[in-house]
C-alpha cells in the first residue's frame, strides 16, 4: 500500500507502541502476548517470592509493582472474552500460590495447593480482572469528556461504510463499558454527553 511517496507493506500483525495490532482487529492476541511477558517477569523474581527472608506483605507488593504492570500494559482498552477472562485469572492464582505457599491438609497431612477461593480470601486487594475493569471505566469516562476535535472521540464514535460480515456481532470495547457500569452501577455518565453509537442492524 502507497501513501504519497511513503509504502507501507501489509501483514497479518505487528507491534505498535508495546501493542499487537492484528488485521482482525483482535484483542486475544495482545493479551497472550501479555501474559507471555509477565510469565517471564515472574520467573525472574520466583525465588524472590518464595525466599522465607521476604514477608508475604513484601511479596505482594514486588508482584503488584513488577509483574502487574508488565501484564496490563494498555489494558484500558481491552474488550475481552470469558475465556481470556480465566487465562487473566490463572496467570494471577499460579503468582499468588507461589507466595502464599502451599497448606497442610487437616485430614490427611499431606501439602496440597491452595483453592482460588483460598486464595482470594487471602489476596486483599483486587483481582486482575477487576483491575483492568475499573481501568477501562477509567479511560472511558476520560473519552466521553473529549471533545470532537480529539481522535480518539472520533474513532469512537465513527461508523465504518459498507456490511458487517455475517455472524453474531463481535464483542466492542463501548458494549464493555456500558455493561460494567449497569453491572457496578456506576453514574459514570451522569452529566456526561456520551456518544449514541448504534450496532450493524442499528441498534444502540
Amino acid at each position: 500500500m502507497r501513501l504519497d511517496n511513503s509504502a507501507f507493506e501489509s501483514v497479518e500483525e505487528f507491534k505498535y507502541l508495546g501493542t499487537t495490532l492484528t488485521n482482525q482487529n483482535s484483542i486475544a492476541e495482545e493479551i497472550n502476548s501479555r501474559l507471555s511477558s509477565g510469565n517471564g517477569c515472574y520467573h525472574s523474581v520466583q525465588n524472590l517470592l518464595s525466599s522465607r527472608l521476604l514477608s508475604k506483605n513484601l511479596k505482594i507488593k514486588i508482584y503488584r509493582t513488577i509483574i502487574l504492570p508488565v501484564v496490563l500494559y494498555g489494558c484500558e482498552t481491552w474488550s475481552f472474552t470469558l475465556r481470556e477472562e480465566r487465562n487473566l485469572r490463572l496467570f494471577e492464582n499460579m503468582v499468588l500460590r507461589r507466595i502464599f505457599k502451599p497448606r497442610r491438609d487437616e485430614v490427611t497431612g499431606e501439602w496440597r495447593r491452595l483453592h482460588k477461593e483460598e486464595l482470594n480470601d487471602l489476596y486483599s486487594s483486587p483481582n486482575i480482572v477487576w483491575v483492568i475493569k475499573s481501568r477501562g471505566m477509567r479511560w472511558a469516562g476520560h473519552v466521553a469528556r473529549m471533545g470532537e476535535e480529539r481522535g480518539v472521540y472520533r474513532v469512537l464514535v465513527g461508523k465504518l461504510e459498507g456490511r458487517r460480515p455475517l455472524g453474531r456481532p463481535r464483542r466492542r470495547w463501548v458494549d464493555n463499558s456500558r455493561k460494567i457500569s449497569r453491572r457496578w452501577d456506576v453514574g459514570m455518565w451522569t452529566g456526561l454527553d456520551w456518544p449514541r453509537i448504534e450496532t450493524g442492524d442499528g441498534r444502540l
